[in-house]
């Protein structure tokens, strides 16, 4: 099993942890990240002012990964998203591939559409298998309870993911909590965005989205909320003090990437995880899995 790994933007500048925890994982899963060097920004901050620019730089990655012959695997809610949504649009209108293949054979490059892309828990949870996924769990954390993000690229549009999951009740990341032998807990306002989409244009009223949910995750007492998005990951945990400050409330809530949990479920310490560089401190979750921050068990 071999894919491209496409991190993005954000995970190699703010979600080192992701990608650390993301690689060991696959690696012992058996699935190989193939690093492509020349991919670039997917395309995400372009679209909402330039809609064809957003096309032709998800068609210039997807033409190297097709050149490569390797289907694409994603960190990134967002990377997915304009990824996907980008496909469809070739698929639709045949007539913007033609045009961006015009100007990507300036570069020497086509796209004809013959790979996937897919985010990497949606491949754990519909390829590779929830079942497969518990058979490599060596160490069940029975003692968790975690509060799934869903985040809203994950599972919409619904149309362009092939409606993998319901994405007004979704399942598959719940599901993929408890393959580690934790508690996927429910808790009100779980499919609300992080505010993330308007944090450069109102600030306060992004921060507000990410209290409310904040606050319903603390109600149902989760040890740590668990995200597959490194930009929600940056609204509920990077911004989660200056919310603490500007609400006058505290909440110190771990906010975990999936791999992270996984891998600490099969048997990894959380140094290799990457919990150090976490910045709400996981110190309660890891005495509850039987280890501390620094690796030892």
């Amino acid at each position: 099993m071999r894919y491209a790994l496409f991190l993005g933007c954000t995970i190699p500048v703010r979600g080192q942890n992701y990608e650390m925890s993301a690689r060991k994982v696959a690696e012992a899963l058996g699935i190989e990240f193939v690093d492509v060097p020349e991919f670039s920004c997917c395309g995400f901050p372009a679209k909402s002012v330039d809609f064809m620019t957003s096309l032709l730089m998800s068609a210039r990655n997807m033409a190297i990964a097709e050149e490569k012959g390797l289907d694409i695997l994603t960190l990134c809610n967002a990377c997915t998203v304009t990824l996907v949504e980008a496909q469809e649009e070739f698929r639709k209108h045949p007539e913007l591939l033609e045009e961006v293949n015009k100007k990507l054979a300036r570069i020497g490059k086509k796209y004809t559409g013959k790979i996937k892309v897919r985010h990497f828990a949606r491949f754990l949870y519909e390829e590779y298998g929830v079942e497969k996924l518990k058979e490599h769990v060596k160490r069940p954390l029975e003692n968790l309870n975690l509060a799934a993000h869903y985040g809203c690229h994950f599972i919409r549009p619904s149309e362009v993911y092939e409606e993998f999951d319901d994405p007004e009740h979704p399942v598959s990341l719940d599901r993929l909590i408890e393959a580690t032998g934790a508690r996927s807990v429910d808790y009100m306002e779980k499919e609300k965005c992080c505010g993330g989409g308007i944090l450069g244009i109102k600030e306060e009223d992004a921060l507000k989205m990410t209290k409310e949910k904040l606050d319903e995750v603390k109600k149902v007492n989760a040890d740590a909320m668990i995200s597959i998005c490194p930009f929600c990951s940056i609204m509920y945990e990077g911004s989660q003090k200056k919310i603490e400050k500007l609400f006058e409330t505290e909440y110190g809530i771990p906010v975990l990437y999936y791999p992270q949990v996984l891998g600490l479920a099969m048997g990894f310490t959380p140094e290799e995880m990457g919990f150090k560089l976490n910045r709400v401190r996981a110190n309660k979750v890891l005495e509850k899995v039987g280890g501390d921050e620094k690796g030892r068990d």
